[in-house]
Order: C-alpha cells, then structure tokens, then sequence
C-alpha cells in the first residue's frame, strides 16, 4: 500500500478537558518557572504521552496528523503546556527506537511515562562491563520536574572517532538545575538535567544514527518508521500554530469590545482592524494547511524521499514565519493596555517567539536542506518536475 496511512487519525481524547486545566493554571504554572503539576497530570490524562508509545507496551502509536491537531488544540488554551506535551509524546516515539528489552523497562508500569530529553550531546559516557557510565549536563529540558526518564545523547569513543549514542536514563539518576530563565515559555520549566557517572546498561541505549533514520527495533507502527528531519520541526511548529489562534482570538475579544463603545474615542480607524484581522488570519490558516500537508506526509505509508523529508522541514520553518508575522500583526494593534505583564496577549506574544527561535524553526537552514535536494537530488529523491 502507498500514499497516506489508512490508520485512524483521531484526535487524542480528552485534549479539550486538558486545554481547559492548563488555561486555568498558565499565569500561575509562568510565575512558577515550570508546568503546574495538575496541568501535566491532564496532559498525561488526556493520552499525549501514550501516543506513540508502541500498542506492545499499551500505547497508540498513533498518527502524526492526530497528535498535531490535538497539540493546536491545547495551544491555544496554553501555549507552553501545548509544548510540553508534544515534545513529551515526540521522545516517547523516540524511546521506541531502544533496543526491546530496554523499552520494556520504561514501560514496565504502563504506557503513561514522562519521557523527557536532549538530541545535544551535553555528555560523554564511557564503556563498562554491561553498558557505559554517562556524565554531563543538558539544558533546555522541557517539563524535566515531571519527568520519569530521560533520553539524553553523549558521544562515545569508537575506532573511527567519537559517536553520538542516546541513553535512557531513569529520574533516580539525575538531578535538576534551576536554569530557565527566557522572556518567553517561562511556563515550559526547561531547565538544566545533570548525571554524575551514572551507569546505563546496554539495553536502554541505541545510535542517535537509529533516530535520524527512522529504523525502529521493536515496533512495525507506521509512526516508527519516520525519519527525524520529516517530523522533528513539526514537533515545535504545532504548539505555535495553536498559540498564534490563542491570540487572535483574544485580540479579537479585545477589539470587539473597543468596536462596541459608543465613543471609541482616539485610536485606529475600524479599517486598521479589518486589514490586521484578515491578514493574520489569513497567515494563520495558511500556516495550518503546511503544518497539516506536514502532517499527513509523514503518516504515509510508503517510505519518504529525502525531498520530502526536506520539505516538511522547510513547510515547518514557513509555518512558523507565517504565525511570528502574524502574532507582530496582532500585538502592535492591539493597544497599550494588551502589553501590561498581567494581559495574556503578551505572554502569547512572547512565547510564540520563543518558540520560533528553536533551531529547527530557522528557514534559512530548512531552504538550504530543501534546495540541496531540488538541485542535487539524493539516490532515492525523484527529479523535480520542471
């Protein structure tokens, strides 16, 4: 069979009863640094995390296209929760990568896991009789207060030089540094995670080579046989998409009621704010419609070229100039009283910025792996129509 996945896109359940927790605790979970645990605790609730946990170990594994709308769906309510979990169902699908006994192991008391990590080699590991000892230090590790395991790269010595290798690493064996400190996603808790020789048996480590190209060990679910670059960027893109609609919708409420007045008094003209309406929405929809081809591009079926892969990262890094436009559209219309510190708009603002500053967003680097492709096509890339 080629083409899309005939496997049911459904939404993961319960997403709008986790919007409406997260939305609830979004000013406080932002004073506090990190997620506010009843968020999480409805995040994990509502399935994110056992999304593409393999059906072996009770898990979905489920498609990317469902997962996306799902994590949209919560950004708008939340844009830092909607992060956390998609990047905390995103390391589920790569723990699924481990060899099978290791998979075992994290799954042991159910597919509900909080698997966080890093693909930055922040640490080196060196060989012991039955795995390697690991010891280093990762930053941005997003929701790590919450989390159950790890999934952290190190480099390794080898014959041919070092080597990039992914351990999973369980909570009793590491530590957390208060480190985040962004003007945006404060809510995300992406601090530091240090292990101090901290032993890691074979069986819960695996080549970062293993996630790059998409080769699963244990699992034949559609959704395990991705490679990264198609879906790494989506992971990221989808929460802004989600925080872009939180916030015309709340620059929506909040021009509306200035429409409403009988004297409006000094301000824009009513045209200023049809023109800022239809073009962020406008930016907004066509971000949704890249993100969704993105989406339903790597629940195919067949395997991917890597012009695809290629493009899905360029539509992510498209997607997300698009909603940064927008949200700047909305935001310098929105009025003085909109940029107080205690607004939501604001802080949608600024997340949606933080998010679009991550490097997989860049589109610089997304054109140049696109272009690379069109013009120097890889063996298994189809020359591009003219």
């Amino acid at each position: 069979m080629t083409g899309l996945s005939a496997v049911q896109s459904t939404a993961v359940p319960a997403a709008a009863q986790a919007a409406a927790v997260a939305a609830r605790h979004a000013a406080a979970a932002e004073q506090a640094w990190r997620p506010a645990p009843e968020a999480v605790q409805a995040v994990v609730a509502a399935g994110f995390v056992r999304h593409f946990v393999p059906p072996a170990h009770g898990g979905e594994a489920g498609s990317f296209s469902a997962l996306s709308r799902a994590v949209a769906e919560l950004g708008e309510a939340c844009p830092a929760t909607a992060w956390c979990a998609s990047v905390t169902a995103h390391l589920a699908r790569m723990a699924a990568y481990l060899p099978v006994e290791g998979c075992q192991e994290i799954w042991r008391d159910g597919p509900d896991a909080v698997v966080v990590g890093s693909l930055i080699p922040g640490g080196r590991a060196e060989p012991a009789p039955g795995g390697w000892r690991l010891t280093g230090r990762w930053s941005y590790v997003s929701a790590v207060d919450h989390s159950d395991w790890a999934l952290l790269c190190g480099m390794v010595p080898s014959e041919e030089g070092p080597r990039a290798r992914m351990f999973a690493v369980a909570r009793a064996d590491y530590t957390v540094v208060d480190s985040w400190s962004d003007i945006g996603m404060r809510a995300t808790g992406s601090h530091s995670l240090f292990a101090e020789d901290v032993f890691v048996p074979e069986r819960r480590v695996m080549d970062r080579g293993v996630l790059l190209d998409g080769r699963s060990a244990g699992s034949p679910a559609p959704c395990h046989g991705v490679p990264l670059r198609a879906v790494n960027a989506l992971s990221f893109a989808t929460p802004a998409l989600g925080a872009a609609r939180g916030l015309l919708g709340l620059w929506q409420e909040g021009v509306a009621a200035r429409l409403r007045r009988p004297s409006p008094g000094p301000g824009p003209a009513r045209g200023l704010y049809d023109t800022v309406l239809a073009r962020a929405a406008g930016e907004i929809d066509s971000a949704e419609l890249l993100l969704d081809r993105a989406a339903r591009t790597a629940d195919r079926t067949d395997p991917l070229t890597a012009l695809l892969e290629a493009r899905n990262l360029r539509d992510c890094a498209l997607a997300t100039d698009l909603l940064v436009s927008a949200a700047d559209r909305l935001f310098r219309s929105a009025g003085t009283s909109a940029h107080s510190v205690d607004a939501p708009l604001q802080r949608y603002w600024r997340d949606i910025h933080s998010m679009a500053s991550h490097v997989v967003l860049q589109f610089d680097a997304a054109a140049g792996a696109y272009a690379r492709e069109v013009w120097e096509p890889s063996e298994t890339t189809p020359a591009p129509a003219v």
